[in-house]
C-alpha cells in the first residue's frame, strides 16, 4: 500500500515544446530560447539543475517549487560562435520520473539574417516583431520585471519605432532610438508592480507605432497584462492540513464539440476546500471578452464543494488576441493563483 501511495503522489514535468527551431539567428549575436514547463502531478515539481550540452550557450530556469497544475520556464540564451545549422539540447534534472529530460532547440547561425519569420513572428506594417503580448505574470508588490522586445525596420527608410499609450506603471525604451532600413534594434519594457492598483489582473494595451502621435487601431494593438499577487502567508510552523488548500475538478475546459453546435458554450466545474481552513476566492477574472465565469460561493469551509460556471461566445472571439483563460485569487498559500485554460477549435 505504501507503494502505491508513493507511485500517486509525484510531480510530473512537461513541456509545452520539447524541440524549437530558432530558424536565422546572427553571429556572435546571443539569443534566447523559452520553454514553458508545467506540472501535470499532485506534487511539487522541483527543477534541481539544467545543464547545457556546450559552452556557448546559458541558462535560466524557474528554482522555486512549481505546484501542481503551475507553470515555469527555462531559457537558454545561445551564442553562435560559428557559422552553419546546429542542433542544441539542455537537460532538465527533476525530481519527477523520469528524472532527466532533454529540451532540444535548432536552427541556422548566418552573419546577416534574410529571414525574420521564425525570430521574429508577428508583423506590424513594415517592422517585424518577437512578440504579440506582454505578460507579467507573479508580480508581488515592490518587484520591477522587464520584458525586451526585438524589432527589425524591413521598411526603405529610417523607422522610429515608439510603444504609444503606455499605462502608468509601464516604461518604455527603445535602442537605437532610430532604426535603419534593416536594422535591428531592443524595446525595454519596466514594469512596476507599486504602480498598479489591485491584486489579481490588470490588462492593458500599448500601440506599435512609427512615431510618437501615430494613429492607433487593432492592427497595431499589443495586449498587455500583469497578474500582481498577494503577500505570501507565514506559516510558522504551520502544519499543511490546517491550510485552506483549493481542489479543481478540472484546469483544461475543452468547448469545441459544444461550440460546434451552436454559437454559445458553457460548462461547470467543481471547486472544493480541501484543507481544514477557509477557503477565500479573492479574485475571479477572465482574459478575454469572448469568456464568463460565475461562482456560486466565495467562501467554502474546510470539506466544502460550489460551482464554477464557465462559457463562452464565440461571436466575441475575433475581438481580441488575449487568451482564453480564467484567474482566481485565492488564501492557499500554495496556490494564491489559480488559471483555468480554454480551449476551442
Amino acid at each position: 500500500m505504501l507503494m502505491a501511495l508513493s507511485v500517486a503522489a509525484q510531480a510530473r514535468f512537461s513541456s509545452h515544446t520539447e524541440q524549437i527551431s530558432m530558424g536565422q539567428i546572427e553571429w556572435k549575436q546571443p539569443s534566447t530560447v523559452s520553454f514553458l514547463i508545467s506540472n501535470l502531478g499532485n506534487q511539487p515539481l522541483v527543477l534541481s539543475h539544467v545543464e547545457p550540452d556546450c559552452d556557448c550557450s546559458s541558462v535560466e530556469w524557474t528554482e522555486r517549487p512549481i505546484a501542481p497544475g503551475e507553470k515555469g520556464e527555462v531559457r537558454v540564451t545561445f551564442d553562435a560562435q560559428l557559422l552553419g545549422r546546429f542542433n542544441k539540447s539542455v537537460a532538465v534534472m527533476t525530481n519527477a520520473s523520469p528524472h532527466l529530460v532533454y529540451l532540444h532547440f535548432s536552427g541556422e547561425v548566418v552573419t546577416e539574417i534574410k529571414d525574420f519569420t521564425k525570430t521574429h513572428p508577428y508583423q506590424f506594417g513594415q517592422i517585424r516583431v518577437n512578440l504579440n503580448s506582454l505578460d507579467f505574470p507573479d508580480l508581488h508588490r515592490g518587484a520591477t520585471r522587464q520584458l525586451k522586445m526585438s524589432v527589425v525596420n524591413l521598411s526603405d527608410g529610417a523607422y522610429e519605432p515608439v510603444l504609444m499609450h503606455l499605462p502608468s506603471y509601464l516604461q518604455a525604451e527603445c535602442k537605437p532610438a532610430v532604426l535603419q532600413k534593416g536594422e535591428k534594434g531592443i524595446i525595454t519594457i519596466t514594469l512596476h508592480a507599486d504602480r498598479l492598483v489591485d491584486l489579481g489582473l490588470t490588462q492593458s494595451s500599448v500601440y506599435v507605432a512609427r512615431f510618437a502621435g501615430d494613429k492607433v487601431s487593432e492592427e497595431n494593438e499589443i495586449p498587455v497584462s500583469a497578474i500582481l499577487l498577494p503577500d505570501v502567508v507565514k506559516l510558522n510552523g504551520q502544519r499543511q492540513e490546517t491550510f485552506p488548500q483549493i481542489h479543481l475538478s478540472t484546469e483544461e475546459v475543452d468547448l469545441s464539440t459544444l461550440l460546434a453546435k451552436k454559437q454559445k458554450a458553457k460548462l461547470d466545474i467543481l471547486l472544493t476546500n480541501r484543507g481544514g481552513s477557509a477557503l477565500d476566492v479573492r479574485k475571479l477574472q477572465v482574459f478575454h471578452p469572448a469568456v464568463g465565469a460565475a461562482l456560486k460561493k466565495r467562501l467554502l469551509q474546510p470539506g466544502e464543494t460550489t460551482k464554477l460556471r464557465v462559457t463562452l461566445d464565440k461571436r466575441h472571439l475575433s475581438k481580441s488576441r488575449r487568451p482564453l483563460r480564467l484567474l482566481m485569487i485565492t488564501n492557499d498559500p500554495q496556490h494564491l493563483k489559480k488559471e483555468i485554460n480554454i480551449r476551442v477549435k
